[in-house]
């Protein structure tokens, strides 16, 4: 019975780690995942010392000090303070918090400009706008845009600049870096790098409603060669996006995935418009009161 017990205990233990896999951010695939990868290690290890520190005192001095026979009419030495250990249990906070502090902002700023093994290289510039609940991904120069997935170049820096046709949105892409906000009417930009060639999941990290679990994308990191032959292909092959054809993809709900060998950029930049996608579903016959009924 006692193997029966212990069989089971196992069966259940393997089951459970079933669901258990590898964390994509910790396992970086660019400078900018493995800067924030080293922050989380750094963080995390520092607390659980702090943990361990004080849990071990905490049962050092509950056995230490517990009530014990014959000790009943024991009475402790009155004592009004110590001033070494008021010293050290306010220096060794202060200590904590600047070795979380001093790498938290360090990193949060070199964050805010292209990786440095790489800032001898022009970034790619993408434009990532979110909208309920799909993805726009405009490349200017190359005047190419996609929906739900995009291409980049591996060992090179990608600027996006983000903003949001609706919702406050977030790009994130575990393996590369993230993640930063999308908001109607404002722009904002992170830098991201691929150091390999491999396909990564990316994903809107704020809620924006019932559609938020699947506003998902893919992204295809390539060696410089075959990055350009995707570019030239696509401006060769895919139809011009037409504002028409933009304003039904305005529309609230999931599509798949789409390229186009031209940008909405030509008639909408949503960080400077931030009522566009409002007026396109009107000029749609959109009720988004009737939509939320249903």
């Amino acid at each position: 019975m006692k193997r029966v017990k212990h069989l089971f205990l196992f069966s259940s233990l393997l089951i459970f780690l079933s669901g258990c896999s590898a964390l994509p951010v910790l396992d970086p695939k660019g400078p900018v995942a493995e800067a924030q990868k080293d922050l989380i290690v750094w963080s995390i290890s520092l607390m659980l010392i702090v943990v361990a520190v004080v849990f071990g005192l905490f049962a050092f001095i509950i056995t230490r000090y517990r009530e014990r026979p014959g000790h009943d009419s024991h009475e402790p030495d009155e004592m009004e303070g110590n001033k070494w250990l008021e010293i050290i249990w306010t220096v060794i906070p202060i200590i904590i918090v600047i070795l979380l502090a001093v790498p938290t902002v360090k990193t949060i700023y070199e964050l805010e400009e292209a990786p440095k093994s790489s800032k001898d290289k022009e970034p790619l510039v993408i434009h990532a706008t979110s909208a309920n609940w799909k993805w726009f991904f405009s490349y200017p120069e190359q005047e190419i845009e996609t929906v739900n997935y995009l291409h980049i170049p591996e060992d090179r820096p990608i600027l996006f600049k983000l903003s949001s046709a609706d919702s406050m949105a977030a790009l994130w892409i575990p393996r590369l870096g993230g993640q930063e906000y999308n908001m109607a009417g404002m722009l904002t930009e992170i830098y991201l790098q691929a150091d390999e060639p491999g396909v990564y999941q990316g994903r809107n990290a704020n809620f924006t409603g019932k559609g938020f679990t699947k506003q998902q994308f893919k992204v295809y990191a390539e060696t410089p060669e075959k990055f350009q032959n995707w570019v030239n292909k696509t401006q060769d092959e895919a139809p011009a996006l037409t504002q028409v054809k933009y304003d039904e993809l305005l529309l609230p709900g999931h599509v798949p995935r789409q390229t186009y060998s031209s940008t909405h950029l030509q008639w909408v930049n949503h960080a400077k418009n931030a009522e566009y996608a409002i007026k396109a579903r009107e000029r749609q016959g959109y009720d988004s009161e009737e939509a939320e009924s249903h």
